[in-house]
């Protein structure tokens, strides 16, 4: 393992960490901040408010242990034009977002698991995947199909799932041969683009992590079960603190990974990750005749379930 990254607040740039204690949630203290657009009453994303990503977030403070929802450590913001406004002052915090963003915003903490409206996100429409995701009017929508229905119905409410500001799941990972080789094809794979959690050394050739799926990972003290890939949005074309606009990015991600880029895992056991750890792989133990029909035929009719929603969407 040769990177651990932490990201104090949602679509802002993260820090860097040697160690971290990983627990069900996620790794210690990530995303306990984000931003809510306070005119769609809801937690908002760089997806929709890009020039987030001009910012980038780190604690005033090592977060203690216990910090979590309801409970969480101050952060400092750098804003892109250098000034630094801490979650102490809230007044000039939301302020400062508002102007950067164009839209009345503030800062919001994560909260307790008893304030479900505090997570609620914003009815999502055909134009705003589109556009989120960079598919011109002529082309489908983003195949979804591989997450898991109670994941899909979560996230058709909540911005993110309760407990966490993550898109999904509580880790993202990516492996040095997947930057390697993407890179290779066209674009700059600067790992920051990506806003992994975990960065993987690999010296194989491909996008290594996608072998991985449905998999296990141990690494030092963790467990980690390897759920889908990681589906791309625009995100990671755009200027963001250090790293330039670079559209090549995504052309290359759609064009040889299917629109996916790195993999989401949950956590099996949790420890303390370091950097350094060995990473062991366990692949999935192979289904039996009748269990892989059985599997088969239940993603078809998950996948046309997905296809069924995709089409009763607003537009």
């Amino acid at each position: 393992m040769t990177e651990l990254w932490r990201y104090p607040v949602k679509s802002m740039g993260g820090e860097q960490v040697g160690s971290s204690v990983v627990d069900q949630r996620a790794l210690h203290a990530d995303r306990m901040w984000a931003v809510r657009d306070l005119e769609l009453g809801a937690v908002t994303t760089a997806r929709r408010l890009p020039t987030l990503l001009g910012c980038t977030a780190r604690f005033v403070d090592e977060p203690p242990a216990g910090v979590g929802p309801g409970d969480v450590a101050h952060v400092v913001v750098t804003f892109p034009d250098g000034t630094e406004v801490t979650s102490t002052d809230p007044e000039t915090m939301d302020a400062r977002l508002s102007e950067l963003t164009g839209t009345k915003v503030a800062l919001v903490p994560l909260p307790p698991l008893d304030d479900k409206a505090g997570y609620r996100g914003v009815l999502a429409t055909k134009k705003d995947i589109r556009k989120q995701f960079g598919v011109p009017d002529d082309e489908p929508l983003p195949d979804f199909s591989m997450f898991p229905l109670s994941k899909l119905a979560t996230l058709a409410i909540y911005a993110t799932p309760v407990g966490i500001f993550a898109d999904a799941y509580p880790l993202h990972i990516v492996t040095t041969s997947s930057l390697r080789t993407m890179a290779a094809l066209g674009g700059d794979f600067d790992v920051r683009r990506f806003r992994p959690n975990i960065v993987v050394d690999s010296d194989l050739e491909g996008l290594a992590e996608q072998e991985w799926l449905g998999g296990v990972l141990r690494a030092g003290e963790v467990t980690m079960r390897v759920e889908i890939p990681t589906i791309r949005c625009t995100m990671p074309l755009r200027e963001q603190a250090g790293v330039p606009a670079d559209p090549q990015v995504m052309k290359t991600v759609s064009r040889h990974g299917d629109r996916c880029f790195g993999v989401y895992a949950d956590v099996a056991s949790g420890g303390t990750l370091r950097v350094g750890d060995a990473v062991d792989f366990e692949a999935p133990a192979s289904p039996g005749a009748i269990a892989g029909s059985l599997g088969r035929l239940a993603e078809r009719v998950k996948r046309n379930t997905v296809k069924a929603s995709n089409k009763m969407m607003p537009r």
